[in-house]
C-alpha cells in the first residue's frame, strides 16, 4: 500500500490458484513482483534508467505465465501464485525516505530508499502467503537488484535457496531450458545488515 500510494492505479495483490491435489495439501507458492512502472519514487531514477521501468513487472508476468502451462498440464499439485502489483510514482500521497512502513505481519520497515520498493512488495506478499497458505516451498521471481547483474552479468540469474534439494531441481531445470541459475550465499552474517534503529 505504501509503494502504490502515489500511483495512478491502486496497488493490488493478485492471487491465482491451481489445486488438483488433495485440499489439505500444502501448496507450492510462486511469488513475483509486478511494479507496473517504477520511477524510483522520491529516490528518483536518472532519466536514462527510467524508460525501461515498465519491465519491473517481469517477475510477476513470469509467475502469471507459469500458471498458464500449469493449468494446461493439470498437475496433481496445489500451486498458489501471488503477484503484488503497484506503480512507484511521485505524488503528494507517495511514501518518502525516512517513513516507517508497517507490513501485513506487523513487522515495521524503515524506508531509506523509495527505489527499493520491490523488497516491500515481496516481503508483504511472502508474509501474507506464508500465513495464509503455509506452503511447502516458495519460488520467488523478481527483477530486484542490480547487484546480481554486477556479480553474474547477464549470462544467468542468481538463486538464493536454503533447501539443497529444491536448489538442485531448479538449477537442473534451468540448464535444460536455457534459464541458467547460479547459487548465491545467504549467510547469517548478512542478517545484521537488515537491522535498523
Amino acid at each position: 500500500l505504501a509503494v502504490g500510494a502515489g500511483g495512478s492505479s491502486p496497488p493490488a495483490l493478485i492471487c491465482l490458484h491451481w489445486n488438483r491435489g488433495r485440499a489439505k495439501d500444502k501448496p507450492i507458492m510462486l511469488v513475483g513482483k509486478a511494479v507496473t512502472f517504477d520511477t524510483g519514487g522520491y529516490s528518483i531514477k536518472p532519466t536514462t534508467s527510467m524508460d525501461s521501468m515498465k519491465y519491473d513487472k517481469c517477475g510477476g508476468t513470469a509467475v502469471i505465465g507459469a500458471m498458464h502451462p500449469i493449468a494446461q498440464l493439470k498437475p496433481a499439485q496445489h500451486v498458489v501464485a501471488l503477484i503484488p502489483t503497484a506503480e512507484n510514482m511521485i505524488d503528494q500521497k507517495a511514501y518518502r525516505p525516512g517513513d516507517i512502513v508497517p507490513m501485513s505481519n506487523g513487522v515495521t520497515v524503515e524506508v531509506t530508499n523509495t527505489d527499493a520498493e520491490g523488497r516491500l512488495l515481496l516481503g508483504d506478499a511472502l508474509a501474507y502467503g506464508c500465513k495464509t497458505y503455509k506452503p511447502r516451498a516458495i519460488i520467488d521471481l523478481a527483477t530486484l537488484t542490480g547487484g546480481v547483474v554486477v556479480a553474474l552479468g547477464a549470462a544467468c540469474a542468481g538463486v538464493f535457496c536454503n533447501d539443497d534439494k529444491l536448489r538442485k531441481l531448479l538449477v537442473n531445470a534451468g540448464e535444460q531450458t536455457g534459464e541458467r541459475l547460479w547459487h548465491l550465499p545467504m549467510w547469517d552474517e548478512y542478517r545484521a545488515l537488515l537491522k535498523s534503529s
